[in-house]
């Protein structure tokens, strides 16, 4: 058989990519180093791992209704009825049953959403979020009490660059704080805090990393309080999501590990975690029909023998 000796045209041969990458890891673009994605806020590096982790959980019975009277306002009602603890030295957990109302007030527009709840305790409960400009905006929360010292307000002053966020916070009982994050690469950002509580003489400093993709979160946090917190979320599908955390104080020398999951159905969601101190948890929200969500709440520590069993039913949107 004869072979040819004309060379092959650059049309009909590839040319194999340097260094043994395949054609798709060639063809990639180099990171623009000016052109990087906006971080999370710093407040809100373990939002993931909280999601599965961190359910709203409850004992006894609740209802809410929240009716709408437009587009932009709204009203809601809530009846919570179920035991609260109340501090003891003895290491049983004490009891007294309680029934309490909440009455609330939310105005949502696209650059200013305000919350107000009242309590028939006297509690009063006021929330804000206002976009000063396309990149500034206002956060605020109020909580006023009969109690002696107990109220207290915050107010966050947060600025979104392109490709790293600020924010200033300042608080009753001469409480200042601050806090950056900056992305470093497509993938990782990291940041830092500063506190000072002058109404109890107290100051810190935390560093944080957040490392993120498609499919998994991992996040470090460090503070001079002593809290050490690592989390990791992994994206099994598109409805299934497992998260984990560890908590180290090393002023304390408490340690916590825990294991949850998070997984969305049709019709449910259904969230749980198991953690070091022998707390199982598990929280489900069921969807009957549009505006109409039954909820299930269950909290087992088998350490202290404390058993926590709620449900509730939600009207409206």
């Amino acid at each position: 058989m004869a072979t040819s000796i004309i060379p092959p045209s650059p049309t009909t041969t590839a040319t194999p990519p340097a260094s043994g990458l395949n054609p798709a890891e060639a063809q990639k673009q180099p990171v623009d180093y000016l052109n990087l994605p906006c971080p999370i806020p710093y407040e809100e590096i373990h939002r993931e791992a909280l999601m599965s982790l961190k359910p709203e959980l409850f004992e006894g019975m609740r209802f809410d209704f929240t009716k709408g009277l437009n587009q932009k306002f709204s009203l809601s009602h809530s009846v919570m009825m179920g035991p609260t603890e109340i501090p003891s030295q003895s290491p049983e957990t004490i009891k007294i049953p309680t029934a309490h109302y909440e009455f609330g007030a939310n105005f949502i527009d696209p650059k200013l959403m305000l919350f107000g709840r009242v309590l028939t305790d006297g509690r009063l409960n006021a929330r804000l979020k206002c976009d000063l400009t396309d990149n500034l905006s206002l956060k605020g929360n109020a909580q006023l009490t009969n109690e002696p010292h107990m109220s207290h307000g915050m107010f966050n002053f947060d600025y979104k660059g392109s490709d790293y966020r600020t924010q200033f916070q300042l608080g009753n009982g001469a409480l200042f704080g601050a806090s950056y994050i900056q992305s470093v690469t497509p993938h990782l950002s990291l940041g830092g805090e500063v506190f000072w509580a002058g109404q109890h003489r107290k100051s810190g400093i935390g560093y944080a990393a957040r490392y993120n993709t498609d499919k998994m979160v991992a996040t470090a946090q460090v503070a001079s309080t002593g809290m050490v917190a690592l989390s990791y979320v992994q994206k099994v599908s598109e409805k299934v999501s497992l998260a984990s955390d560890f908590m180290y104080n090393y002023m304390s020398r408490d340690v916590t590990a825990s294991f949850g999951y998070d997984y969305i159905l049709r019709q449910c969601r259904l969230r749980g975690k198991l953690d070091s101190n022998g707390v199982v948890a598990a929280f489900l929200e069921e969807r009957f029909n549009m505006g109409l969500n039954f909820i299930l709440s269950a909290e087992l520590d088998h350490r202290k023998k404390d058993y926590k069993f709620g449900f509730g039913l939600t009207v409206g949107e």
